[in-house]
């Protein structure tokens, strides 16, 4: 179900169909590295997690991560979307794209659309960002989107220091 598009992108609600690309997605080295390891070994594992994770999220609050897709070829090449934490007071805006589309601007104009939707469309009140202290990308995309550092904050999902961002000053 495409939730929004842009010039290069269709933003879609994961199904389970796509197992085979979220197992791919989920084990690149970005991804452990920066948004760490979900331990999806296999394709009944990815498929397991969109249910547990995606599909629920989507009826539960409203919104999730969503697929990135090329128009042009209609291939998915990443994830955009919400997620609400146990740990944060509102949901953080995500986003990670295959190695192969990294650097070519899909990502910042996913998640643009997606930052404004969560504002103007689901009318989020706050959209919190968060990401490890060494990914100088993803803080770059969260400062382009307009969400400003608050600090750090401890994740014990992953066990890291989390640089916070947010939508409002604080």
């Amino acid at each position: 179900m495409v939730i929004l598009t842009t010039p290069r992108l269709s933003i879609e609600k994961v199904t389970q169909d796509d197992s085979a690309f979220v197992f791919e997605l989920m084990n690149t080295p970005t991804w452990i590295q920066h948004i760490g390891d979900r331990s999806i070994k296999s394709i009944a594992d990815a498929t397991a997690y969109i249910e547990t994770n995606y599909l629920t999220s989507y009826n539960e609050n409203g919104y999730g991560l969503y697929k990135m897709v090329l128009t042009s070829t209609l291939a998915p090449i990443g994830m955009c979307g919400f997620v609400k934490r146990d740990y944060l007071d509102a949901p953080d805006i995500g986003f990670a794209v295959l190695p192969a589309y990294e650097g070519m601007g899909y990502t910042s104009e996913a998640a643009t659309k997606i930052l404004d939707y969560g504002l103007h469309t689901l009318n989020l009140e706050l959209v919190l960002g968060i990401t490890s202290l060494e990914n100088i990308r993803s803080q770059r995309l969260l400062e382009k989107l307009g969400l400003i550092k608050q600090g750090t904050i401890q994740s014990a999902e992953i066990g890291k220091t989390l640089y916070l961002y947010s939508t409002q000053p604080s």
